[in-house]
């Protein structure tokens, strides 16, 4: 991760029915590691996630700029399904990517990237095969039976890996590496009492190189 990328935003897309539970590992621990969180939204009118939370944009679509983002992540929603309304932010994830910006898709996200056409030629996942395919995009023979994955500067997961989505996230950014970045998964995926040894003393080593500085 550069200083550049450091003091970036991330851009979190905002949308009526988005799913709560998807982004919620990604976004906390990016914002400990020193990122602003924005929330996007097609205007900017409150919009309520799955959960019933009210989510005020932080700012429009039509404000995010890939130069200006460290990354922009779409979680899931039932719109993803039921029409176009979303397609203006599938279109932005392409400029993204177009820009060497990352992008990260969860659940219903990854349907409306496929039906924009994004992951014809990307290693890619999601909920299951047969959801993608029902969007008839062209990149059935690269999707990939896993939790997570990333292929060229794009994240994807399905609803029931918001873990492993927040692993890729971290690694694409560089916020963990190496052993820190598989013990932060092991503890909030298996519950493992020794990852949290790992992590402490990986925040120790930091607080001290820092106090160096």
């Amino acid at each position: 991760m550069t200083r550049e990328s450091a003091r970036k935003p991330v851009y979190l897309a905002v949308y009526d029915t988005l799913a709560d539970w998807e982004t919620g590992h990604a976004t906390a621990y990016l914002a400990r590691a020193g990122y602003e969180i924005r929330t996007a939204g097609l205007s900017g009118d409150p919009v309520r996630s799955v959960g019933g939370l009210r989510i005020l944009p932080d700012v429009t679509l039509d404000d995010v700029r890939p130069e200006d983002a460290a990354l922009l992540i779409l979680p899931g929603a039932d719109l993803w399904d039921t029409g176009d309304e979303l397609a203006p932010f599938a279109r932005r994830a392409r400029e993204f990517l177009a820009a060497g910006v990352p992008v990260a898709a969860i659940c219903g996200a990854t349907a409306g990237l496929a039906r924009e056409g994004l992951l014809d030629d990307r290693a890619h996942t999601g909920a299951v095969s047969f959801y993608l395919a029902a969007t008839g995009y062209k990149g059935g023979d690269r999707y990939v039976d896993s939790d997570a994955v990333t292929d060229g500067g794009l994240v994807t997961a399905g609803p029931t890996d918001p873990v492993a989505f927040a692993r890729e996230v971290f690694a694409l950014l560089g916020v963990y590496e190496g052993e820190v970045l598989d013990a932060w998964y092991r503890l909030f995926h298996d519950s493992d009492a020794q990852a949290y040894e790992v992590l402490e003393a990986a925040e120790a080593t930091e607080a001290a190189e820092a106090g160096t500085r």
